[in-house]
């Protein structure tokens, strides 16, 4: 299988992509400035070889988007997993009379907008069996379990969540799986390092769920990295 992952230089998107190479997939591995503080996939690629693609991928560049999805397409490059990992997480904590609205439209940018530019482009190459849609969502973004502040945060995951929802309907005729996964609070730059949850263990739940062996039963296709249905 060839899973795009964008984001993955660092945190998450990074151990999905060590995770996936280690089970013998593909990874097309998405980052704004290749060449540049990515010593971390410099050791995959020297362990992985040409199976691991490290491309300029910039989720708020949708002309650059078309441009490599274009390229690929005239490769004869196939994809069984896109997977919008690449978000932002700024104005924490921050109540909404001191709200920089400049915070939230740069965060719908790239939490809610990026995927759906990756999604536009790349949905054609996306025809590998048991394909799937990834959008790496948050505990933050369930109505249900509201709470004030994280704002731009917040509200960019419970959009993504309703666009993954529109997605899979679309494409349900397919075979295409399209899940909303909540990784989990972890031990990355956006998690902190008090965080309880390892990315790793994050990232292998999410790989099993790309490789269908665990199917979510859920509604709403939200669930956390084990498959557990999340509150809408």
């Amino acid at each position: 299988m060839n899973l795009l992952i964008t984001g993955a230089n660092r945190g998450l998107g990074y151990e999905i992509a060590a995770e996936a190479l280690e089970r013998g997939h593909a990874v097309i591995a998405g980052v704004r400035s290749p060449g540049q503080e990515n010593d971390k996939l410099s050791a995959l690629a020297a362990k992985y070889g040409e199976r691991l693609t490290v491309a300029e991928l910039d989720v708020t560049d949708e002309a650059g988007i078309a441009a490599l999805a274009a390229r690929m397409q005239q490769e004869g490059r196939t994809l069984g997993a896109i997977v919008n990992n690449a978000a932002i997480l700024v104005a924490r904590n921050t109540q909404i009379e001191s709200l920089d609205m400049d915070d939230v439209v740069n965060t719908f940018e790239i939490n809610l907008y990026g995927p759906m530019r990756v999604v536009k482009h790349f949905l054609p190459l996306l025809t590998e069996k048991d394909a799937a849609i990834i959008n790496i969502s948050s505990e933050a973004g369930s109505i249900t379990n509201a709470y004030p502040g994280d704002y731009p945060y917040a509200i960019s995951k419970t959009a993504l969540n309703m666009f993954s929802q529109q997605l899979l309907s679309y494409v349900k005729g397919r075979g295409i799986q399209v899940l909303s996964i909540h990784p989990g609070w972890m031990r990355t730059d956006m998690g902190g390092a008090t965080a309880p949850n390892d990315p790793g263990n994050s990232a292998r739940g999410i790989v099993d769920q790309i490789e269908r062996k665990i199917v979510p039963e859920s509604r709403f296709n939200f669930v956390d990295f084990s498959g557990k249905e999340m509150p809408i």
